[in-house]
């Protein structure tokens, strides 16, 4: 039985913030800011070794939150994610052990896509719901629309590059379902432990898109 799709299980706000964590200690506070600013869908990232402890942290702690991992690189990454019992996983790109292993996953994966032919070979292996990365670099929206006129059934998270001035125009595309970005949690911020202004992006990326 195929895994859920990510684009199916509808988050309140299609915005995903994409998170780097150095600090174990930082989850709880950074994804309580980010769920009073409106987002309660996340990526936290395999970037750091903190990044899988802190989304199993929020994972226990906090289970109206939507928790995924991305920076999945390989098989081993992809499996130690779903024994820790995150909601999705996600990818930079697809090597064919890695896609072959998504196909067969029990949890939702958006692998990453640059060209068609990646998208190609996503929609072979039953992979519906992409991540386009890094989309301002691979042809953003132009690429997304191009996508959507030859395979309409895919639906797109574009990630990279996207900005709190792009995300609205963005997601007005019918095949975009959501985006990834990591303009609401900047490393300085986090470094700062500055959980006040975190709540603040999440708001204004909430209310850009009423």
């Amino acid at each position: 039985m195929p895994a859920p799709r990510l684009s199916e299980m509808a988050p309140g706000v299609p915005i995903i913030p994409v998170i780097v964590v150095d600090d174990v200690a930082d989850a709880l506070p950074l994804a309580d800011a980010l769920a009073e600013g409106g987002l309660t869908c996340l990526e936290l990232t395999l970037r750091t070794p903190a990044g899988l402890p802190a989304a199993q942290a929020i994972l226990a702690e906090r289970p109206h939150i939507t928790v995924g991992i991305g920076t999945v690189l390989s098989v081993d990454d992809l499996n130690r994610c779903v024994d820790a019992g995150v909601a999705f996983t996600v990818s930079p790109g697809l090597t064919d052990p890695l896609r072959e292993a998504v196909a067969r996953s029990p949890i939702p994966h958006l692998g990453g896509c640059q060209t068609i032919s990646d998208a190609m070979a996503c929609r072979e292996a039953g992979l519906l719901d992409i991540k386009l990365f890094p989309a301002a670099l691979a042809g953003g929206v132009p690429l997304a629309r191009a996508i959507g006129s030859v395979m309409p059934d895919l639906r797109i998270c574009p990630t990279g590059g996207i900005t709190a001035d792009t995300a609205a125009q963005t997601l007005a595309e019918p095949n975009i379902f959501a985006v990834g970005g990591t303009w609401i949690t900047p490393k300085t911020a986090i470094a700062a432990r500055d959980w006040p202004a975190i709540t603040r992006l999440a708001r204004a990326a909430t209310e850009s898109l009423t």
